[in-house]
């Protein structure tokens, strides 16, 4: 079972989430199959995806670019957690615009978070626009 929220108009507006979060039920219980999208328009040799969930390695995930030049990774993640991440560009640290929040690390700046809860909401459009970001869509796949 599959279950999609309509788009919100601001996707129209603006970039669509670059987060999109499916939930599925595998042998190992539920589990939070995450994809992180990086536009077309973002200029690099190589990205990678580096967090708590890889012990902050700045290499073993790595994001592939598509034909039409846009960036994804998709990997699963334990449910009910708050990961924190960052993107390395080039050597470069990058947050997501669209992260589902942040918190401030010992360097003096932020890191990204991703909430792997199916029951977790985003503030209210006005709240999130703020911080750049918007209502993500909620899916949970269920073969």
């Amino acid at each position: 079972m599959l279950l999609s929220f309509p788009r919100s108009s601001l996707c129209e507006k603006r970039a669509c989430p670059m987060i999109r979060k499916i939930f599925i039920k595998t042998e190992r219980g539920l589990v939070a199959r995450v994809t992180f999208i990086l536009p077309n328009s973002t200029w690099a040799d190589a990205i990678y995806l580096v967090g708590d969930f890889n012990g902050w390695n700045h290499s073993s995930h790595p994001f592939q670019r598509g034909r039409e030049g846009t960036w994804t990774l998709t990997l699963d993640l334990e449910v009910g957690r708050c990961y924190q991440f960052r993107y390395l560009r080039d050597g470069e640290w990058i947050n997501d615009s669209q992260a589902d929040g942040f918190v401030g690390n010992p360097h003096g700046s932020d890191n990204s978070l991703v909430v792997t809860d199916p029951k977790f909401k985003r503030y209210p459009n006005e709240q999130n626009e703020r911080r750049g970001g918007q209502n993500p869509a909620l899916e949970i796949d269920d073969p």
